[in-house]
């Protein structure tokens, strides 16, 4: 029997209660967030162009949140702060289960946001600190795959409840994403670890980023790619429940296979791409999301029969380009980032995320009142910017900073 050692597993003893946070946390945001936005009009009763408002305007208040980590997390510690998102967040969802007011589900989804910045904000620092001397990379990534593995079986349990239909079926998520939060928090309190303090290169003074045009252009073109890559949880179980001629149960087995191939593929890809340079992934990332967006598009004027095929494909295209993106783009940031201050140009990186995550809701539920067509279309639209935009900016960039090590 291989060893843990040889399958590229870190050492987990006293660590237990993180992977288990992890995995039962996913399961629940994997249940409850593909339906949030329809949990907003279907139980709520709230128009889908306000709803995707709300959820934006919610997640734009959040914006400063991972600058405020930066400056306490070395007062209070990674697991702390992990811990009161968890925490915060289950409140969010218990506010959700019994709220109907506008203002209510406002300030929910406010708590929640918050909640999420502090924690993807966090969680790396406390995988950093849990791991052995020489065990980091192996904590990120097995910390990925517990994530990707509770969203993908929380992705099934909701495609069951959309299945089931009613509005009981959104309670149940609401109060089952709930109840996750909590447990994880619960199992994060017996979590010990000690926090090291940060290294010169990850606290010194970075340079100034409006200084450095290429890669605040990255930051640019990677928000585009990430709002690509959002509009798949965001806009697929609306599209299919009001749009499309497809079971509603496909929705919770697409988004489970996803993160399914999230979860096994990246070494593969990571070992298929190690020669190629980064901006090249990026730029083939960016058409293979553009490709799937105008599949989405196809998908209203296709005859009945070919709808749920022709969905099965294109999220495989998805699929795809998200494996690239996940395995480069923080690489690529982070070969590109000086060595002095890399600490602090990875948190703005971060921001790409932040900036598609405030977009995404509006964008998609704006748009697909207009037509349903038209979000899939703008989303092609961007991937494409995105993908000559950095390879335009490629030409700019050292070679040694777009291949592997």
């Amino acid at each position: 029997m291989p060893s843990a050692t040889s399958l590229g597993l870190p050492n987990i003893r006293g660590r237990v209660p993180l992977l288990a946070g992890l995995a039962i946390d996913s399961f629940g945001g994997g249940c409850a967030g593909p339906l949030l936005l329809l949990y907003f009009v279907r139980v709520a009763d709230i128009p889908l162009g306000t709803a995707g408002l709300v959820l934006t305007f919610a997640t734009l208040f959040s914006i400063a949140a991972p600058a405020a980590v930066g400056v306490v997390i070395d007062r209070f510690g990674p697991r702390n702060l992990v811990i009161g998102a968890q925490w915060a967040q289950g409140a969010a969802f218990v506010g959700f289960f019994f709220g109907r007011s506008l203002w209510l589900l406002f300030l929910c989804a406010l708590v929640t946001t918050m909640g999420q910045r502090v924690f993807w904000s966090s969680i790396f620092t406390l995988l950093a600190d849990v791991a052995d001397e020489g065990d980091r990379d192996r904590w990120f990534g097995l910390g990925g795959m517990m994530q990707a593995g509770g969203f993908a079986l929380g992705g099934l349990a909701a495609g069951v409840l959309l299945a089931i239909g009613g509005t009981t079926s959104f309670l149940v998520a609401m109060g089952l994403n709930a109840v996750t939060f909590c447990v994880a928090g619960v199992l994060l309190m017996r979590l010990h670890p000690s926090h090291h303090a940060r290294t010169v290169e990850d606290s010194g003074p970075a340079p100034l980023l409006r200084k450095d045009k290429p890669f605040l252009v990255l930051i640019a073109a990677n928000t585009l790619l990430a709002t690509a890559m959002m509009m798949l949880g965001v806009g697929l179980p609306v599209y299919v429940t009001d749009a499309l001629p497809a079971p509603e149960w496909l929705v919770g087995v697409l988004l489970a296979g996803v993160s399914v191939v999230l979860a096994t593929g990246q070494t593969i890809v990571v070992r298929r791409t190690e020669t190629r340079r980064r901006t090249t992934v990026l730029v083939v990332c960016g058409v293979g999301w553009a490709v799937w967006a105008l599949v989405m598009a196809s998908l209203t004027r296709l005859p009945e029969g070919l709808v749920a095929v022709v969905l099965v494909l294109g999220t495989a295209v998805y699929a795809f380009s998200s494996l690239l993106h996940s395995a480069t783009n923080n690489a690529l940031a982070a070969t590109v980032a000086p060595v002095v201050g890399r600490g602090k140009y990875l948190s703005y990186w971060q921001y790409s995320f932040t900036f598609a995550s405030v977009l995404t809701p509006a964008f998609f539920a704006q748009l697909f009142e207009v037509r349903h067509e038209l979000p899939w279309l703008a989303t092609a639209v961007l991937a494409l910017v995105a993908a000559v935009t950095i390879a335009a900016v490629a030409r700019v960039l050292p070679g040694s900073a777009q291949t592997a090590d």
